[in-house]
Order: structure tokens, then sequence, then C-alpha cells
């Protein structure tokens, strides 16, 4: 269902496939130098990720399948994906394995116990599990990616990484060596730290897409850690101040920018991270929070790697980013509580109240759900012919629904009356054999779904969606009371690092500018008290 040549360059007789992808990685992170044969990583739209902090990734895409089924690219290149971002630092999206499914070799790089367990998992490289060409990784020698001092922490030294000429050749020369084995190039996805240096690197590489590859797809999601230490005030006002721009810049030069991670809250009181029924995951291992997102992002992406469907990137971003609304979040329920045997409506019906999902985007969900559109993936499902029995009236509207697409988009319209929805049902599932984490519920069977037997769980169904919605009023605008309150005098080392004072203030007000677009009656009143609350 999925098309493995949105991601992957088709390989060889002697050369495995490839994911296109540049990733930006920071001296002293331990990670071997790629070999097209000796070193995997995963990368699926949205699923490289690692864990060491200060890496970058950028890469083409055509379409990629979760599955080991159907890796091998097609010898026609249907679009471009880039991923930038930091590694270690993201935090949340680190695992290049963790795209659930994508092993083109099944033997991980550490014993399946010990990896899903995380006792061992230092680095990414710890457990890749896809081949990665050697163009892929550019290591940047300026900073090192942990330490005292040295470190990549301010957005101001980001942005001056790719303003030296070395630096901006060498990304220039990995984007053109895929971008030009294209036949057709949707876009660009890009991964990134908002909490540090990163963002500022990020910022200037979609400045860089954006000029250069006008037109094309920009999709770019910003990620951050879940926090366990507020204890350095330094970091902390660092990382506030480097997410505030990080979301102003990435989102001006995005066809449509996504906050995700399983963080409660990008402000200054930290909140609990994201809580799933079904999964016992350790907030503070990037291992398992990766896992997540990864199933996650997967998930998202979905509709414009389809080979039923047309759609591309842009159309994607064109069908939400409307009236300003460039910012976009991510929802997702890993795994979707279908219970063996129940049909869709059976399901869907026992949570007409509340959609079974939980929110991505480090921001407490609003009591009146409501949204302005949407773009719905459900994956792991059969696609079933009608439920009822001839001559019998139907248990409810979604069982008279003839199709599971039309199931879900009625329930949706049910959900969110007067939004703009999309909906794909894919019967393919996302594939948790190991080095996926094993942090599942005993109550799931192994494919995921719920039953009183504790066997491996080997796929898992996945609900996941992006909604232009007013719960990003209530982000974007306490997050801008948050850097508003910080006293700027006292941070001289953070604008020495290259951020003009006078440019961060506009950038500020860019951001309350930015969370106005989500007001709407009730839920901005809401969300403003709720704001204030805190």
């Amino acid at each position: 269902e999925l098309r493995a040549a949105a991601l992957l360059r088709a390989g060889g007789a002697r050369e495995a496939a490839t994911p296109r992808l540049v990733a930006l990685e920071l001296k002293g992170t331990g990670a071997p130098r790629p070999q097209v044969r000796g070193h995997r990583v995963l990368s699926h739209a949205g699923t490289r990720q690692g864990r060491t902090r200060g890496t970058g990734g950028a890469g083409p895409q055509e379409g990629g399948s979760p599955s080991g089924e159907g890796l091998k690219p097609r010898a026609g290149t249907r679009s471009w994906v880039c991923f930038i971002r930091g590694m270690r630092g993201a935090g949340d999206l680190r695992s290049p394995h963790l795209l659930p499914g994508v092993a083109l070799a099944p033997a991980p790089l550490v014993a399946p116990g010990e990896a899903s367990s995380g006792a061992c998992v230092q680095l990414w490289s710890d457990y890749l599990n896809v081949h990665l060409h050697p163009r892929s990784l550019y290591v940047i020698r300026q900073y090192m990616h942990d330490g005292d001092c040295g470190c990549l922490e301010a957005f101001g030294q980001g942005e001056s990484l790719l303003q030296d000429p070395g630096c901006l050749e060498e990304l220039e020369d990995r984007l053109h060596f895929y971008v030009e084995e294209c036949d057709y190039l949707q876009g660009f996805q890009v991964l990134c730290d908002l909490h540090n240096g990163f963002s500022g690197v990020g910022a200037k590489v979609t400045e860089l897409l954006c000029d250069e590859y006008s037109g094309k797809g920009i999709l770019t999601w910003g990620l951050t850690p879940v926090m366990s230490n507020m204890g350095d005030a330094q970091k902390n006002l660092y990382r506030l101040m480097n997410t505030a721009l990080g979301i102003v810049r990435l989102s001006s030069h995005s066809s449509l920018f996504c906050p995700l991670s399983l963080s409660g809250s990008l402000g200054i009181k930290p909140q609990p991270p994201v809580a799933f029924p079904y999964i016992n995951y350790n907030a503070s291992l990037n291992y398992h929070s990766s896992a997540i997102l990864a199933a996650a992002l997967d998930t998202l992406t979905a509709p414009y790697r389809l080979h039923s469907s047309q759609g591309s990137m842009m159309h994607l971003a064109d069908t939400l980013n409307f009236s300003g609304r460039k910012v976009v979040a991510a929802w997702a329920s890993v795994p979707f509580p279908a219970r063996c045997g129940y049909s869709l409506p059976d399901t869907l019906c026992a949570y007409q109240q509340d959609v079974p999902w939980k929110l991505l985007s480090s921001c407490r969900e609003q009591k009146v759900s409501h949204c302005f559109a949407q773009s719905v993936v459900l994956r792991g499902i059969c696609k079933e012919s009608p439920t009822s029995r001839p001559g019998e009236p139907p248990p409810s509207p979604l069982h008279a629904c003839g199709s599971t697409e039309q199931i879900l988009q009625r329930y949706l319209h049910a959900a969110f009356p007067g939004a703009f929805s999309t909906a794909h049902v894919l019967e393919q599932p996302c594939h948790t054999l190991p080095p996926y984490p094993q942090f599942f519920s005993p109550l799931l069977t192994r494919q995921g779904f719920l039953l009183n037997k504790p066997p491996a769980v080997e796929s898992i169904p996945v609900l996941a969606a992006l909604q232009s919605s007013p719960v990003l009023h209530t982000l974007l605008y306490s997050l801008y009371k948050d850097v508003r309150k910080l006293n700027m005098g006292r941070w001289a080392s953070f604008f020495s690092a290259g951020v003009e004072p006078d440019d961060f203030q506009e950038a500020l007000e860019e951001l309350r500018t930015l969370s106005q677009c989500y007001e709407t009656g009730f839920e901005a009143d809401e969300s403003e008290d709720e704001a204030d609350s805190d």
C-alpha cells in the first residue's frame, strides 16, 4: 500500500537500497562511518532517529513502505524528503531502526532482549537496521555533541553554521546529489531539534530549501525531548528562547510545521509526559520515546506515499495550512484500541464522546474538541464489508457505511462537525519486530489487538492525525507568555551567539500573531485562562 520509492534509492546487485537522507552530526557522537553495505540505519519519512544529541538529517524521499515487504524501490523516483534534525537532542525521534518494519536485515546490532529494555543502548548507531549511503552523514566539526563547553546550545550558533561557506557547500552538494536522481520531486521532510542550537540550523536549512526549490513541499517536524531535570537555569531559558525562535522561523519557511514530542509542555513549568494505556514506556529513554513517535510519524506521512493516491506533500499541506495556520498538532493512538474479532464500527461506537488518541505536540488537551481541518490515517485494520445483516436495520449509522474509509469519514464528521477532514485506512500495520522495544501491555495480541494473552507484539494498528486546531493557540500563546517574562539582560551570552535582541523581540511578536490565527470563541478564552493559571 505504501511506495518504498518515496524514501529509498534503488539498490543494485552490489549495492543495498538506501534512504535519501542527509544527517548533520556533531563531533564526538561515537557513530561509525556509514558504508553502503556495512552500516545500517532505518529511515522512513519521519523514522530516522538516533540516540545521539546534535544531529540533523536531510534526505530525498520516494515512497516508503513500513513493512519489510516491498522495500525494493522502483526505478522511478516520485518524491524527495529531507530530514534535518538533532539526533540525541531531539530526544523523541531517535532510532533509525524504529520505523516499524523497515528492517532490511533482521539481525539488530545488539541483542533483542537488551535492546528492548534499552539497558545497553547508548547511541543511535546501537540499533540501526538499514544501510546508509556514504553521502548521508555530515559531521560538523565546530561543536561537540556533549560536554561542559563547545556544545551547540544557542539558535544563533546554529544559524552561523550555515553561513560558513564550507558547511553550506557540503550541505548543498549532498542535497543536489539526491535531488538530481529524482524524476519527480515532491518536496522535503525536515526533522529538527527545537530546544538547542539545531533550531537555528533547521531555520537556515528550511530557508535554503524554500529559496532553491520554490513550489515544493517542505514539511517540518520540531522535536523536543521529555525534560527530566529543569534545575539548570541557563539551559532551561536557552531551551525556551531556542524553541520560540525555532517555531517562528521554521514555520515561516515551511509548507507545514508540526511540534512533535512526548513532553507535556514547551514552557517553563514541566508537565508529565504523554501516557498511553497499552504501552509501558520509560520517558527518560530516547530509545523508547523515539519508537512511539516513529510509529506516529510513519502513519502521519502515509497520505503522500500511497500507491492508491496521487496526493503529494504539497497537497497535504494545502489542506491544513489555510488562513495563515501553518502550524499543526499531531495526535496518535499507539496502538489503536481495536478489540480482536470486533468490527471497526463496533470499536468506534465505543468512542463517540472522545477520540481514543493522545496529543503529541507538548500541550494539554482541551475540554472541548474542535478543529479547523485534519488529515487522519488509520492503519492495521482489515478493509471489511458492511456488517449489518440483510433485512435488519444497522445498529448505528457507522454500520451502514459501505467501506472502512466511509466509516472513518462519517465518524470524524460526527466527532468534528464543520471541520474539513480527509481519511485514509490502510490494512498494513506498523510492524514492531526487534529491535523495536517490547514495552506493550500484556493485553495485546501479536497483531496489537486487545486480548488477555501476553505474546510478543509483532505489529500494531495505529490511528494518527494532523490537525489545524485551537489547541495550538494554547501552545503558542503560553510559550509567548513564558518567554516574554524572561529578563533578556541576564542572558547576553545567548545574543552574543548571533541573534540580535531586536530580531528576537520581533520573532516574539510573530509568535503571538501566529497564535492568534487559532483563536475561536470559547476555545480561545479557555486556552488563555489555562495559560494564565499556569
